[in-house]
């Protein structure tokens, strides 16, 4: 009878130890291995729709936010695929996010333009949302990260078109801020003036609206997410006037900014200054989407 009862509480307590362990394991989603899906489509317009997706390891609903980042490349030009050779340092810098990176249709001066690109991004993100519960993401705050044109998208996007408050943080990598400006002011106007014509369908004398519409810097308001701006002193397709005006606006405005400058860099940089870029970008980045 001894032999019985002591072996029944062998068993008691294997199950209970058991129970707890698979318990634990639910409790801290470590059984959730890492993925990466590649050219996955968010709307069925354009095969340029399409974004690859990067899930970390034991990521959860609670706990793991999302990154998402658009490429550049004037608006006309550029790939997702130029994100490729520093994803890898950035999703080891970023630990428990997920990082989604977007193509969208590329503007081609009449049926693609400004509209069409803004419409994309606010597809993907909505697509991202709508897949929160299938890739165990927390999708209620964001950040978005883009370089040049790609950045312009990310602060329009962040700025105007942020209703529901989810973009928390915004990485903008020497983006154009001001379209008029760009078009009317910029020092090389044959370098810029055909570039913005063929993404806003017409000059500002054709299209006031659309060039108002269109620039970022004219939504800064208080609710604005934080931004961290980074830009080459010499850059000389987007002058660093158009981060210095609006990091003078976020301040006007109140809104958390953060402004970094790499002296002789000019449209985009490697090796050291582009580390040194993701470590602030990523801190920025954990300060504000946590």
């Amino acid at each position: 009878m001894k032999k019985l009862k002591h072996s029944i509480l062998l068993i008691s307590i294997t199950v209970v130890f058991f129970a707890c362990k698979k318990n634990d394991a639910e409790i801290t989603g470590n059984t959730l291995p890492e993925l990466i899906l590649t050219d996955v489509a968010y709307a069925a317009t354009s095969t340029q729709q399409k974004m690859d997706v990067y899930l970390p390891a034991d990521r959860s609903t609670a706990t793991t936010y999302a990154v998402v980042m658009i490429h550049g490349g004037s608006w006309s030009g550029g790939d997702k695929s130029d994100f490729n050779t520093n994803i890898p340092e950035l999703r080891q810098l970023l630990g428990n996010y997920a990082v989604f990176n977007l193509n969208y249709r590329l503007a081609n001066g009449s049926t693609i333009l400004l509209q069409q690109q803004t419409d994309d991004i606010n597809t993907a993100l909505d697509f991202i949302t709508a897949k929160a519960s299938d890739y165990k993401i927390n999708t209620s705050k964001l950040a978005l990260m883009g370089a040049s044109a790609g950045a312009h998208l990310a602060l329009l996007k962040s700025y105007r078109f942020n209703s529901d408050a989810r973009i928390k943080a915004t990485v903008d990598l020497f983006g154009p801020t001001d379209m008029a400006w760009m078009y009317n002011s910029h020092p090389v106007p044959s370098l810029t003036q055909p570039i913005i014509v063929n993404v806003m369908g017409g000059t500002p004398a054709i299209n006031a609206t659309g060039y108002t519409n269109g620039s970022p810097i004219n939504f800064v308001n208080a609710t604005c997410p934080p931004t961290i701006i980074f830009h080459g002193t010499i850059d000389p397709v987007v002058p660093i006037s158009e981060s210095s005006k609006l990091q003078a606006k976020l301040l006007l405005n109140g809104v958390v900014n953060q402004f970094v400058t790499y002296t002789g860099e000019q449209h985009g940089w490697t090796g050291a200054n582009l580390t040194d870029t993701y470590n602030k970008a990523v801190a920025f980045i954990k300060t504000y989407v946590k």
